[in-house]
Formats: structure tokens, C-alpha cells, sequence
């Protein structure tokens, strides 16, 4: 993976080689108000174009196609500073056998071993970590 400059609400615009040789491009963060909206805007291509351009000059126009649009869990809002993500164990909420992951995007994914140990230790009882820390 080739990763740009982070930007404030994601890491940017950067290239995945998939299995099959083909790159990938994104993701993009536009704010939406619904779950449902899940419409690709054709629009925000330009954008994508100056971005991919930045480490792909040559990228001839009209190669890049529209993918797919998901909803990715964020802790804050557009005008609100970062937050990393948060894991509420039993402890938090009195359920037992419920732990809460929220707002796991990249950095949960490059410490998901970690993570998985504190979540079985907080199933178990036995977490040395505070569950309102992060653990990335």
C-alpha cells in the first residue's frame, strides 16, 4: 500500500494492489447525514484524480471508475478534533459478555491482535487495561 500525508478525517486517498493485479484507489470521506446514503457522487472524481496524481502523474484521464460506498465508524464529528478508537467492556455497562468496539478504522486494524486479547481478557475478567484507554 502506498499511503500520502494523512488527512483530518482519514488517511487520504492512497493505492491498494488487490489479489487480481488491479489498483484501487481511495477512500474517500464525504460526511453524509443518513447510513442510507450510500450513493457514489461521479462529481468527486475530480478530486480523486488530483490526489492519485500526486504519486501517478501520468494517470491518463477517464481511467479511474467509481468502486462502492460504506459507512466507516467515527467518535467525532467533521469539526471535531480525532479521537481514537474506544472499547467499553463489561465493567462500563453491566452487561456480561458484551464489549463494545467503536470507532475501529486502521490503527485497529494493524493492533487487531492486541485488541483481541483485551477483549477475551475483558470476557474473562482479567484486563490490567482501563477499558475508557486505547489500546493502539
Amino acid at each position: 500500500m502506498i499511503y500520502p500525508v494523512p488527512e483530518a478525517a482519514g488517511l487520504g486517498v492512497h493505492l491498494t494492489v488487490d489479489l487480481g493485479g488491479q489498483a484501487k484507489f481511495g477512500p474517500d470521506v464525504q460526511w453524509v447525514d443518513s447510513p442510507d446514503d450510500l450513493v457514489v457522487d461521479p462529481a468527486r472524481g475530480d478530486v480523486f484524480y488530483g490526489e492519485v496524481r500526486k504519486y501517478w502523474p501520468a494517470l491518463p484521464e477517464g481511467a479511474l471508475l467509481a468502486g462502492y460506498a460504506g459507512i466507516r465508524p467515527k467518535t467525532a464529528g467533521p469539526h471535531e478534533a480525532a479521537q481514537d478508537f474506544l472499547i467499553q467492556g463489561p465493567a462500563d455497562h453491566g452487561l456480561a459478555g458484551l464489549v463494545n468496539l467503536f470507532g475501529i478504522e486502521s490503527p485497529g486494524l494493524t493492533s487487531s491482535l492486541a485488541i483481541g486479547d483485551h477483549v477475551t481478557s475483558l470476557l474473562s475478567g482479567s484486563s490490567s487495561l482501563s477499558s475508557d484507554r486505547s489500546i493502539a
